[in-house]
């Protein structure tokens, strides 16, 4: 299993924090239990959660032989950008869920990643093979997979660090009034509705977005976002908490039927977020080579802008 070894940024995080950045497919509390039942050794000791990193540690992670997953590979197609012994970058469809879950048994990327590779990284948990990062349902793009746990250790630790690039491009409701701008609201589960997060949660962690107006319309705006953390539903949170909601995200404030030019225009229902993760760039964890991938907009968002170009021209 993988070893880690914190920099001087992470001075002064807790142990359990810095874990859940490492490993952010992992819940905080499951984090917790490694630590609990002694599988991270900190200088090959045992640690406690809230142990306060000098930043020159090596943390040892030891899990257990993990049980038999009940996952079964799956036929699923999946579109394959890369791919080499040690992972994988796929353009992962809107609609497709990444691992099992809450009422998700079956027809998740996991699923589908089991049928198509022979080994993936066990790091992440029986459930979660070779998952080192996640795309929400609705949204598209590019994610990495690890195919054994020396890659996953390494991706994890760039995520951790922040030294990965992720670029979105999100269409969103109302006329952006700057080119440019950032949104550094702290992130946590929304206290009313638990499929929510907020900007407002009692409980939240630092999240940074930056954004870049690619095209204006007279009501949207179609945006690059570059996200410097990773927080769950971060862009649709964020976005949302400035107004202007991504479109198709009834979740977070989006209406689901869209009517332009006082009622004598329709849109088309997008049964998706308009939310695509267009670019991905980190380091080959073998090479250190820098690694550059880009993906062009789904075929049903583009038609969907196009609507947009055209009837934002006949007004």
């Amino acid at each position: 299993m993988p070893t880690l070894s914190p920099k001087a940024a992470d001075q002064r995080k807790r142990l359990d924090r810095f874990l859940s950045e490492a490993f952010p497919e992992q819940s905080r509390s499951q984090i917790q239990k490694w630590i609990d039942d002694l599988h991270v050794l900190l200088d090959g000791k045992p640690a406690k959660a809230g142990y306060k990193l000098r930043g020159k540690e090596q943390i040892e992670i030891s899990l257990p032989e993990a049980k038999p997953s009940a996952l079964l590979p799956e036929a699923i197609p999946l579109d394959i950008v890369y791919e080499d012994a040690g992972l994988a970058v796929i353009n992962k469809p809107a609609g497709m869920v990444i691992h099992i879950g809450a009422g998700v048994h079956q027809g998740t990327l996991v699923n589908a990643l089991l049928h198509h590779f022979q080994s993936l990284s066990q790091s992440g948990g029986t459930d979660r093979p070779g998952i080192v990062h996640r795309l929400d349902k609705q949204t598209s793009g590019l994610l990495v997979v690890a195919k054994n746990d020396i890659s996953h250790a390494n991706l994890a630790s760039q995520f951790q660090l922040r030294t990965v690039t992720k670029r979105y491009l999100a269409l969103v409701h109302g006329r952006m009034k700057k080119p440019a701008g950032e949104i550094q609201s702290a992130i946590g589960r929304d206290r009313s509705n638990r499929l929510r997060m907020s900007t407002r949660a009692s409980r939240a962690r630092e999240a940074h977005t930056l954004y870049e107006v690619v095209e204006n319309f007279p009501r949207f705006s179609l945006l690059q976002l570059t996200i410097k953390t990773g927080r769950t539903h971060q862009i649709r949170v964020h976005l949302s908490s400035i107004k202007h909601p991504v479109v198709g995200d009834t979740l977070y404030g989006a209406p689901a039927r869209i009517t332009l030019s006082a009622g004598k225009q329709t849109l088309p229902t997008l049964e998706r977020n308009f939310l695509h993760a267009a670019f991905l760039q980190f380091l080959h964890p073998r090479t250190q080579q820098t690694m550059s991938f880009s993906s062009d907009l789904p075929e049903e968002l583009r038609l969907f802008l196009n609507q947009v170009r055209r009837l934002d021209a006949d007004s």
